[in-house]
């Protein structure tokens, strides 16, 4: 079953109705303080009908967002804890805690009568609504805000909105990320910069959400004298996971970019959590499976999800071609992440083609003449191999920068497609020098490519592939008009052009699909066939 057949077959099944504990009578919260309780869950995985809540959170904060009182304690899975590297919780530090089912009354109580508050609240809300479910009840619905739909109201400037950057740019810090408590009190302070006069005015949807909790009806639960756990102190943190290369192709990308690619703008919530489910540089099946279960809290039709996806591996492959060069490594990322993500129709090639296009087309646009003095020969286009040797390695670094911001592509060996060698001509006895001279490929100083570089022109046109003759194309004779045999003088001077530009591009020279063959491509033509 594909991906999104999955999600769609998933999100068809109604909520169960049965509740053991559904003779309890609920009753009224409207005597209670109106406010706000901030919540954060840290969890085994991503999908709430299979993952639980490893550790939990409430912070009950007054209309303006300011911390009343707080609570947390770690909670026993009843089974395993998931990614430790990630949210650090082990399996001993739960052995003894006590089970979600244990503290619900305690948990019920600090929520009953509040605005719930939460960064990415859908995905907390779902594993709430789980866990009230395994307990036999049905999570009231309360109102909510989001901090992180909330902050394209009150920080519209930012082009990330994990809570760490939604903190960065309040000034709040976040000690430790993936921790319920830190995580939740930075959240906290969120709101009260989110509800502060003094910066963007408050929605007064938002204003009003303390009021309209007040009316909503909550089970009315024993609350247990259950002593929380907190994680252990002093205890050295687990290793986590070398990032891998997803994670820094992704690290800071904008939403706005993969917005820009085609998916809706609501979607970027959903992406974020995308992009929480790559921190460890994987994405599995599992995980994706999990991400197609929480696309329907998002309200996310089948059409838009297959949207979004699409538009994140275009995102993906504009940063891979970012720098000039695809790599294996980020070929076979971006290879996994279609196959796990459903877009089976649209090869990984496809993919990288759309990215290099537009690139090359962005590039062109700025690129400049030939000043009228031209005397360096056949200019570099954008797409072209160059490759260093030697040099003063500070003047190399910023040589090979400049090479790649201007759609070169800066290779680590010299081969037959290189455009360009460039040398001191320090060390001729180089790997790269002798490859050069090998395969005749243009050497050029340092001074000279930083004058090639300024003057990079647009990338050549892609060339036709050859036709194959029909048989019958094959047999047939074409009149021709009888030639005399040249003089020897002129066959040394008259050659195919199409044998020669063959030849070139074999041997990896620069040279255009049409226009005037460069003199020193027919010289080194000539002096091979001699």
């Amino acid at each position: 079953m594909g991906f999104l057949d999955l999600l769609f077959r998933r999100r068809k099944r109604p909520p169960s109705a049965a509740s053991p504990l559904a003779h309890i009578a609920p009753f009224p919260a409207a005597t209670r303080d109106p406010g706000f309780v901030v919540v954060d869950v840290e969890t085994t995985g991503l999908a709430p009908g299979r993952d639980r809540v490893l550790e939990i959170a409430v912070i009950r904060t007054d209309p303006y967002g300011r911390i009343v009182d707080e609570w947390m304690t770690l909670l026993n899975p009843e089974g395993p804890v998931g990614a430790s590297h990630i949210h650090g919780i082990t399996a001993a530090d739960v052995r003894g805690a006590p089970r979600f089912r244990d503290v619900i009354g305690e948990v019920n109580a600090r929520l009953a009568g509040r605005a719930i508050v939460a960064h990415n609240a859908p995905f907390d809300l779902r594993f709430l609504a789980a866990e009230y479910a395994r307990a036999g009840l049905q999570l009231p619905p309360a109102p909510y805000l989001c901090t992180l739909e909330a902050s394209w109201i009150y920080l519209p400037h930012l082009t990330r909105r994990r809570l760490a950057d939604c903190c960065w740019a309040c000034g709040i810090p976040l000690h430790e990320a993936h921790t319920a408590l830190d995580d939740a009190r930075a959240t906290a302070q969120l709101l009260a910069t989110y509800l502060s006069p003094h910066g963007t005015p408050p929605l007064p949807e938002h204003t009003m959400l303390p009021h309209q909790a007040v009316q909503v009806r909550w089970p009315e639960l024993p609350v247990r004298p259950v002593p929380p756990v907190r994680r252990p102190r002093h205890r050295t943190a687990p290793v986590a996971a070398p990032p891998g290369t997803l994670w820094r192709l992704l690290d800071n990308l904008p939403l706005a970019t993969v917005v820009d690619e085609g998916a809706p703008a609501t979607s970027q919530p959903y992406l974020e959590l995308l992009f929480q489910a790559l921190e460890d540089g994987v994405l599995t099946i599992e995980e994706a499976n999990s991400l197609a279960e929480l696309a329907g809290a998002y309200s996310l039709t089948r059409s838009q999800v297959e949207a979004t996806h699409r538009a994140f591996l275009l995102a993906l492959a504009h940063r891979i071609v970012e720098d000039g060069k695809v790599t294996a490594e980020e070929r076979r990322e971006l290879t996994n992440a279609c196959s796990i993500l459903g877009v089976t129709d649209t090869l990984p090639q496809q993919i990288l083609d759309e990215a290099q296009a537009a690139r090359n087309a962005r590039l062109a646009a700025s690129t400049r003449p030939l000043p009228a003095n031209w005397r360096h020969g056949e200019p570099l286009h954008i797409g072209d191999a160059v490759a260093f040797t030697g040099c003063d390695p500070l003047i190399r670094a910023r040589l090979e920068g400049q090479a790649q911001s201007a759609g070169l592509r800066v290779t680590g060996s010299v081969s037959r497609r290189t455009a360009v060698l460039v040398t001191d001509g320090a060390d001729p006895t180089t790997t790269k020098a002798v490859a050069a001279r090998r395969y005749g490929t243009r050497v050029v100083s340092p001074e000279e490519f930083a004058v090639l570089v300024q003057y990079v022109q647009p990338a050549r046109p892609a060339e036709p592939a050859p036709r194959t003759p029909s048989p019958r194309a094959a047999h047939a004779v074409t009149p021709t008009r009888p030639r005399s045999k040249p003089s020897p003088e002129e066959a040394e001077t008259r050659v195919d052009p199409a044998a020669v530009r063959a030849w070139a591009r074999e041997h990896g020279l620069a040279v255009g699909v049409r226009g005037r063959i460069p003199a020193h491509v027919l010289a080194a033509y000539r002096a091979h066939h001699r």
